[in-house]
């Protein structure tokens, strides 16, 4: 049956209602809040002025080849492509969908350029390095080695990373600054490695590179101005402000760029020539970057930013001057997570304490405990992404984060369902086996899951119908990895189906 078209605009209003509120600061994961209106009208009036545009093919519709060309020059310029090292030329990108997408084709070009057949090859990472590598590795047949970070400040020992690379590593990977944790890895170190062991090295800057390329305070070098960096990645769509869809991939060698390409002519139609995994693909993130960048300038982001390190900096002492909370390592630049102090006669769960902040208006993002290859572990915890937004609302956020602390003091951890408990229990004694798990089909994973509370067949629109995060969160500890994905996997598909 037909609807009126306000009937429809009406009833996307009422479900988008019950979603977190993308603007006014209150959501710290997931969207950018410039906290400037006129950005955001700019945004969509660029977007719109390019809706019907295909950037399948830039000599048709040249306007998408020349704000690319301007968008690889302003982001090649802010990552101190002018400065990097005498006798290379200047550095060539790609504009992508988003940062998963930028990750792979800097894997896939890594995978080409080294020549190594599909089902040979590996990526070496820290284990705080981003799970779009993970899944890069899966789509192009390499293998992933996560080497463990300090689980103090969270940052990779290059000589531990050394100890990883093979005459079959392809890639070398480090972050700038992990999500996680928001450590940025000891780049100058790993690039110098990287070019001794003649191995390309990708700085993954998608979260914070349009941040820390002007960050008030002094940073160590992250970019294209280190010796070793063959690759590096930002997201337009987060602290470049543009709506979601726009990221960057640039290579600091012509070679490299172009191995990331798609072309052929070996078919009846058209010839096909890809930068981007995509085909068709909207023009509408792309045309969105190109005028926030143009609009804002080099001064205009330096402007955006201060507020962020002043945000930042007040929300990491908020957490000192709570008992039984701490900062996790030493975050440079805008976010940060937040564990238990264990030192504390009465550490918090952080988990506990986000729920609690929750409900004093604020969405912060809870991680799970995880246990590295060494057996040492990076604690549960709670992120926390600090935007321009953030600054207008920072003492309002502080002091409901002291209110949640002393609310979630004393209290249990929170808890995964009884029946998730138990089965996690049976893996642990051998009662039940990963492969045991892993045989069930979907609608026996899906009856697991709705026996243990975690009902995916809920109304997304309906706030009343919540899923508890923090119980799913839970049970991710309690379970083995594969079962976890598994399960998770299951979760979402259902979730999303009618």
């Amino acid at each position: 049956m037909n609807r009126r078209a306000t009937d429809v605009l009406d009833e996307l209003r009422r479900r988008r209602a019950t979603d977190a509120p993308t603007h006014g600061g209150r959501i710290l994961s997931y969207v950018y809040d410039s906290g400037r209106d006129e950005i955001d009208r700019l945004a969509a009036a660029a977007a719109d002025a390019v809706r019907p545009v295909n950037g399948l093919d830039p000599t048709v519709f040249g306007s998408v080849a020349a704000m690319e060309r301007d968008l690889i020059a302003f982001t090649r310029s802010a990552f101190g492509d002018a400065n990097r090292p005498a006798g290379g030329s200047a550095a060539v990108g790609t504009v992508t969908s988003g940062g998963t997408e930028s990750c792979l084709l800097a894997v896939l070009s890594a995978r080409r350029t080294a020549g190594l057949p599909v089902g040979r090859g590996n990526i070496v990472m820290p284990a705080t390095a981003h799970a779009a590598f993970t899944k890069a590795g899966e789509l192009l047949g390499l293998q992933v080695r996560r080497v463990p970070v300090d689980p103090t400040s969270t940052r990779v020992d290059p000589a531990r990373l050394a100890d990883h690379i093979d005459a079959e590593t392809v890639l070398v990977v480090a972050s700038a600054p992990n999500y996680p944790t928001g450590a940025i890895d000891p780049i100058v170190s790993i690039g110098a490695l990287a070019a001794q062991r003649g191995v390309p090295l990708h700085v993954d800057a998608c979260l914070g590179g349009f941040a820390l390329a002007w960050w008030p305070d002094e940073l160590p070098h992250w970019d294209l101005r280190v010796p070793g960096v063959a690759s590096l990645s930002a997201d337009f769509h987060k602290y470049g402000y543009a709506p979601k869809g726009a990221s960057v991939v640039l290579f600091t060698d012509r070679d490299r760029h172009r191995a990331a390409y798609f072309a052929t002519a070996d078919w009846p139609g058209y010839p096909v020539v890809n930068p981007t995994l995509l085909g068709s693909r909207s023009a509408t993130g792309t045309a969105a970057a190109w005028a926030i960048t143009e609009y804002l300038g080099a001064d205009g982001f330096t402007e955006l930013v201060r507020p962020v390190a002043t945000a930042r900096d007040a929300l990491v002492e908020a957490v000192a001057d709570i008992d039984g909370l701490r900062v996790v390592g030493r975050p440079e630049g805008p976010v940060f997570a937040v564990a238990a102090d264990t030192a504390s006669s009465t550490p918090i769960d952080p988990h506990r304490w986000s729920r609690e902040v929750r409900t004093r208006g604020f969405t912060l993002q809870e991680q799970p405990r995880y246990v590295q290859d060494d057996e040492t572990e990076l604690p549960a915890s709670t992120h926390l992404t600090v935007t321009p937004a953030t600054g207008k609302v920072v003492d309002e956020l502080r002091a409901a984060m002291t209110e949640a602390a002393d609310a979630a003091r004393g209290q249990p951890p929170v808890q995964a369902p009884e029946a998730l408990g138990d089965l996690g229990a049976a893996f642990a004694s051998g009662t039940v086996t990963v492969d045991d798990a892993l045989s069930l089909d979907s609608a026996a994973t899906e009856a697991v899951l709705v026996g243990a509370g975690i009902d995916p067949r809920t109304d997304p629109s309906t706030a009343s119908d919540a899923i508890d995060i923090g119980a799913v969160i839970a049970a991710i500890d309690l379970l083995p990895k594969p079962v976890t994905a598994a399960m998770l996997i299951e979760f979402l598909a259902a979730y999303t189906t009618p």
